[in-house]
């Protein structure tokens, strides 16, 4: 692998690179499956996180929205004795949230999303930021974080030595069409918009034409991070845009923000055919988190903005 000179980090891998990688990987993954919903109505469930247990329940959240529009909330979900996942009657629902990412910190659940829309300082059009909240049980997740002005992806974990790493995703003058950046803190109650914004970028993940963000971060045995996250492109534009996304992932080490080249895990391909929120949206996997347990590995995805749905693959970090 390829070092750039200045950073002493890998340079960046096309995704055209990764994805012929990735399909002449052996074993290949196996043939997904998509999850069921009821109790929405109309509405989809897309963009979900990995089950995970929590106030002696296993839940999932949900992104919940109808076809045709962005207005979305995040639902907790209880899975049945119908193998049906069905909100679950005594957790909050979260209005105008959008991609809801969870995590473990100090004893407490933390849960966080996109708020949409946001009326933002000196912009006329609506704008988004993350809002976080935490809590020991359901009733009493309250809020604590507001992420900065127009930022997705922002993931937090509970890092080794107990402080709190997190994970950024600026855009624009900094961080181009979307770049990770990471640092940590002492505790929560330190965790910043500014603290977030300030977070250094980690080199040579993206050319300039992609980007990504990170979605899930495990804390590994030898206390680095597995990063679970989405690398993307776009052709086309208008009527005929197209947007493709795909699952990666990448070892990182928060001691020095050195990290391991970017690997594609899953294809839209990998998975059952549904119809997506729009034509130019088939091609889009939004990571929602991995389950690691007994020996399977499972990737929990959105797709197409409009389903849910999982498959087996080979772990990304056993070796760790």
């Amino acid at each position: 692998m390829r070092q750039n000179e200045t950073t002493g980090q890998p340079d960046a891998i096309p995704i055209k690179k990764m994805l012929a990688d990735f399909r002449n990987q052996d074993p290949a993954p196996d043939q997904g499956e998509l999850l069921h919903f009821d109790g929405v109505g109309d509405r989809d469930v897309y963009n979900i996180t990995a089950p995970f247990s929590f106030d002696g329940k296993t839940l999932i959240a949900g992104r919940v929205e109808t076809r045709n529009t962005e207005s979305a909330e995040t639902v907790f979900f209880a899975r049945q004795a119908d193998h049906i996942w069905h909100p679950h009657p005594s957790a909050p629902i979260f209005a105008k949230l959008q991609d809801p990412c969870i995590a473990f910190i100090g004893g407490e659940l933390v849960i966080g999303g996109v708020e949409f829309p946001v009326e933002l300082p000196g912009r006329d059009a609506p704008g988004w930021r993350m809002s976080f909240y935490r809590g020991t049980n359901l009733e009493t997740l309250r809020p604590f974080l507001q992420g900065p002005d127009h930022m997705k992806d922002i993931r937090l974990v509970e890092l080794a030595n107990g402080r709190v790493g997190v994970c950024s995703r600026p855009q624009g003058a900094l961080g181009g069409r979307g770049q990770i950046g990471f640092a940590s803190v002492d505790s929560l109650d330190e965790l910043t918009a500014t603290t977030i914004d300030a977070a250094p970028l980690l080199a040579g993940q993206f050319l300039s034409e992609e980007w990504g963000g990170a979605n899930e971060l495990h804390l590994l045995a030898d206390g680095r991070l597995g990063v679970l996250g989405h690398i993307a492109w776009m052709q086309g534009s208008g009527p005929k845009e197209e947007k493709h996304y795909y699952p990666m992932t990448f070892i990182l080490d928060p001691s020095n923000n050195e990290h391991s080249p970017l690997q594609i895990i899953a294809s839209r391909d990998d998975f059952p055919d549904a119809a997506p929120k729009r034509p130019g949206l088939r091609d889009v996997i939004f990571s929602g988190g991995l389950l690691r347990k007994g020996g399977e590995t499972w990737l929990y995805a959105g797709l197409g903005d409009a389903a849910a749905g999982r498959v087996r693959i080979v772990d990304p970090f056993s070796q760790y």
